[in-house]
């Protein structure tokens, strides 16, 4: 399948993966700040496996986890993590669904990238690929994804809150906090933040 993606950001790019991407890739996946919420970090061939899923995952969905690359006049960009939509692999206790999520290096923290980049990952899933409901999970320590969630709109389900089946009982990661979107509820707020933007702008115009 061809991989497409979301249209650019303001900032940011979200493209298919290239070979260049693997160093860079390698290590933000060894950075113990960076998978601080994961198990652990991750080797140089356990990076690499990762890279290969993800490509594969492109290749037989026509969708999946976008490379993320600061814009620059050179129209390259500098490649500052992951961000987009998967089927997850292993059974999952809420079923099967799309996840929507993201990764960045360190560098690249606190700089609203992730939000602006799953903004654009849930418009084209929700617009391009119709797809009816997306969620998102994470460890219920990493409060700065899901700060993230919050801030895209998604809805906690608590009810749905999970022990991640492939952690061992009492791991410090085992809870998982589970956040879910549909397309409907996302129509809605994008209508309610276009009608804030045209009051706005009426405003100020005045």
């Amino acid at each position: 399948m061809t991989v497409q993606g979301p249209a650019p950001t303001a900032r940011l790019l979200l493209r298919a993966w290239c070979e260049a991407d693997r160093a860079p890739f390698r290590a933000m996946n060894a950075d113990s700040r960076v998978m601080a919420c994961f198990p652990s970090t991750l080797t140089d061939v356990q990076s690499d496996a990762l890279f290969d899923r993800i490509v594969a995952h492109h290749a037989q969905h026509g969708f999946g986890l976008w490379a993320l690359a600061r814009k620059e006049p050179s129209g390259a960009g500098t490649f500052i993590g992951f961000t987009g939509l998967s089927i997850p692999a292993w059974q999952t206790p809420f079923g099967p669904r799309v996840e929507i999520g993201w990764r960045l290096t360190h560098d690249h923290w606190g700089q609203g990238y992730a939000t602006e980049a799953a903004r654009a990952s849930l418009a084209y899933g929700f617009d391009v690929l119709q797809i009816d409901e997306i969620v998102s999970f994470t460890a219920a320590i990493n409060r700065r994804s899901e700060r993230v969630m919050q801030r895209l709109g998604m809805h906690h389900d608590a009810a749905g809150d999970f022990d991640h089946p492939a952690l061992p009982p009492g791991h410090r990661l085992e809870r998982h906090v589970l956040y879910r979107l549909t397309r409907e509820a996302w129509a809605m707020a994008r209508r309610g933040r276009c009608r804030h933007c045209g009051e706005t702008a009426t405003g100020h115009g005045g």
